[in-house]
């Protein structure tokens, strides 16, 4: 019997074509903070990329698509400014919220 990862994959990547579905699927990976996290991260937005294509992602970043997938690759760091230009290109933006378990300090 074949394996079936290959259409899971294809069927993840339609999905996020969708931009909320995307940034349900973004917000849903940053929510982890054991280790391996920010790998996890990196993959998650890494497919999102590959959903919206790429190139149109590198060229709307401003970005080299070599610099884009060295970036988002397994042993990438992005740097905040490309992080930044990433998600502007997405049509996403970085938001700071309160954490639920923090308290506000009186």
């Amino acid at each position: 019997m074949p394996k079936r990862t290959r259409d899971y994959e294809l069927d993840l990547i339609e999905k996020l074509k969708d931009i909320e579905f995307s940034v349900e699927y973004l917000n849903a990976s940053l929510e982890d903070s054991d280790e391996g996290s920010d790998e996890r991260f990196l993959m998650a937005l890494r497919q999102v990329a590959q959903a919206h294509g790429m190139t149109a992602i590198a060229e709307r970043s401003g970005m080299a698509r070599p610099a884009l997938y060295r970036a988002l690759s397994e042993s990438g760091n992005p740097e905040f400014l490309t992080l930044k230009a990433l998600l502007d290109s997405l049509g996403l933006k970085l938001a700071v919220e309160s954490r639920d378990d923090k308290k506000e300090a009186s």
